[in-house]
């Protein structure tokens, strides 16, 4: 039996990622938890003829614990895409304040009910929360750092469909995996286009070419933003983003070698951390391709920093610049 919660269900990422999940044939249980709206996403959901239950839990009162503790009991995976969507002009940094207090409030409720599950997070600044959920279960003494995942797949998503679209008659997006480390904003992303098969056809363009390129990943939201009119930032596209890394932690739980980028806590108790954390400027938080398995992440796979191009290397040097303070600025929310 295995029991996925969706923290933020009723919003514009949590609808149609819950949408995704409930078609999983390896989901037996869905649990929909939202603060407004969530009961009708709930009905909605459970009219679909898929394997899976559904319920919905939306809190009587601002102070009442107990539909996110319901949401959560028995839970084996969690995500979070909870939180304030961007809006035009606004940056990541700007959502911070809220969207902190909330994810708090949730890494609080996952530590007192379902310590043991695996946690997705989609909540913006991704740079920020996923150390603000690590402190959150730090302090409660039931910190897994196998189990946190930062949910950078967009970007992966993005990397690909956009060098794809460059050479139209040559390829398809999903001919492509790239590699995208740092974080999951602007600079602090870092595509890898040397590596892999996406190499020829980077050789194949100009240098501000490839320039454009990157830039284009890096701030990808920015167009959906300002494509929306400022009704919205990217949904649909970070929901199948999140699906995506929940399919493949699913899938590991009973295949090996699989394989996905995620921003992860490099702690030493995961297999090569320690030797990431040398080469990216001992930052305790960078996203990277690692192994999955059974018991969350498995092993990180560090060497890829030995094979980037130099221009990769530069793109690298200013996005652990950048990291280091938005991962300080998570840990600093909890402390205070």
């Amino acid at each position: 039996m295995v029991k996925v919660t969706v923290c933020g269900a009723a919003g514009g990422i949590g609808q149609p990622l819950s949408l995704l999940l409930k078609l999983n044939p390896k989901i037996d249980e869905l649990a929909l938890f939202d603060v407004v709206n969530v009961p009708g996403v709930g009905a909605d959901l459970s009219h679909i003829c898929s394997n899976s239950t559904t319920s919905s839990h939306l809190p009587s009162a601002k102070e009442d614990k107990t539909a996110l503790a319901d949401s959560l009991k028995n839970s084996d995976l969690v995500i979070i895409p909870a939180g304030v969507p961007r809006k035009p002009g606004m940056t990541r940094d700007d959502l911070f304040n809220i969207n902190a207090s909330i994810v708090q409030g949730l890494a609080q409720g996952i530590a007192e009910t379902c310590p043991d599950a695996f946690v997705l997070i989609i909540s913006n600044p991704v740079n920020s929360t996923v150390p603000i959920v690590a402190e959150t279960l730090k302090k409660n003494n039931v910190f897994n750092p196998k189990k946190l995942f930062g949910v950078t797949t967009l970007d992966i998503v993005r990397a690909n469909t956009f060098i794809s679209q460059l050479f139209p008659k040559e390829s398809k997006p999903t001919d492509f995996n790239i590699n995208v480390i740092g974080g999951h904003s602007g600079e602090t992303i870092v595509p890898l286009y040397s590596l892999g098969n996406s190499k020829q056809y980077l050789d194949k363009l100009s240098e501000e070419q490839q320039k454009e390129l990157i830039h284009r990943v890096q701030f990808g939201g920015d167009e959906v933003v300002q494509a929306k009119n400022g009704a919205g930032s990217a949904t649909l596209s970070m929901a199948y983003a999140g699906y995506k890394l929940a399919e493949s932690i699913l899938k590991a739980l009973d295949t090996p070698n699989v394989v996905e980028c995620t921003f992860l806590n490099l702690d030493s108790s995961i297999k090569g951390a320690s030797e990431a954390k040398k080469l990216v400027g001992n930052l305790d938080f960078f996203s990277l391709p690692v192994k999955l398995g059974k018991s969350g992440i498995e092993e990180v796979q560090y060497e890829i920093l030995d094979k980037i191009s130099d221009n990769e290397k530069k793109l690298l040097e200013v996005a652990v610049d950048q990291l280091s303070k938005n991962i300080e600025k998570g840990v600093s929310f909890v402390k205070k």
